[in-house]
């Protein structure tokens, strides 16, 4: 990346500067979305500043501009970059504080925009069973996507130590609830199934969409109704993978089905 936006204006990347102090940095206080570029526009922009303002919302994080302004900027920043294919990725953080926990009561924000290259097409992935870590259902920070991934991070480096591309979090009771970056989806009987939001599942935007078609729903997945499902995938902002094995057991017939042949080119399409 040659230019970034940081707290309202474009600048070069080499001339950005974060606060040695500020919470996103020393707390992992702040909230993040990564956004498909795709034609030189942002695709569900709409649906991701949303979710970034009902997430802040939450941690009662103030958000310095509004949708209208943060989508100016994102236009901008991806005239600047002169990109068409990309990844943008919006960073929200507290800002500076003294040290301890507790924010600040007059807390000025940072927020940093910037377009990365498209990465290559995922394809299909094995998975294992993450035993390193669970995904807390009960916490609110497993509604939003917060600066502190490290849940997500010991889950992968289990997955690579293992000989996998991606890890599938179990929640405290023990039922699936997402992979260690995107959502989890199986066809059982015909339908599509996703773990429900109560059970640790991000509200991510694909599995909203996919949701809205009205042909899928949400159901508690225990690890049985995955290895015993006819297909399965993942889905984040980027893209669908078709999910192939997990723990060395074909899902399926152990190649990508129809189901999610279809969902791959909708998601290619958009």
């Amino acid at each position: 990346m040659s230019v970034v936006w940081l707290n309202g204006r474009l600048l070069p990347a080499e001339e950005a500067r974060i606060d040695p102090a500020d919470r996103g940095f020393t707390l992992g206080d702040g909230l993040f979305e990564t956004i498909r570029v795709v034609g030189g526009t942002a695709r569900h922009l709409d649906r991701h500043l949303t979710r970034l303002a009902d997430s802040a919302a939450l941690l009662g994080l103030p958000l310095p501009h509004d949708a209208a302004a943060l989508a100016d900027a994102a236009d901008a920043l991806i005239a600047a970059e002169g990109r068409s294919q990309g990844v943008l990725r919006i960073t929200l953080t507290r800002g500076t504080g003294a040290r301890g926990v507790l924010p600040p009561a007059d807390a000025v924000p940072t927020l940093l925009m910037t377009l990365a290259p498209a990465p290559p097409p995922g394809g299909p992935v094995e998975a294992v069973i993450a035993q390193s870590t669970r995904r807390n259902e009960h916490s609110p920070l497993s509604r939003v996507k917060s600066l502190n991934y490290l849940d997500s991070i010991l889950a992968r480096q289990e997955a690579a130590a293992r000989g996998a591309g991606e890890a599938l979090l179990l929640n405290g009771a023990g039922r699936l609830a997402e992979s260690s970056v995107a959502n989890l989806f199986i066809l059982r009987g015909g339908r599509l199934l996703t773990p429900p939001i109560a059970e640790g599942a991000l509200p991510g935007i694909r599995r909203a969409l996919i949701l809205e078609r009205g042909d899928a729903g949400e159901e508690p997945l225990a690890v049985a109704d995955l290895l015993g499902a006819e297909e399965a995938f993942l889905t984040n902002s980027l893209g669908v993978r078709p999910l192939l094995r997990v723990d060395g057991q074909a899902i399926g017939a152990g190649t990508v089905g129809a189901v999610t042949a279809a969902l791959l080119q909708d998601a290619e399409a958009e």
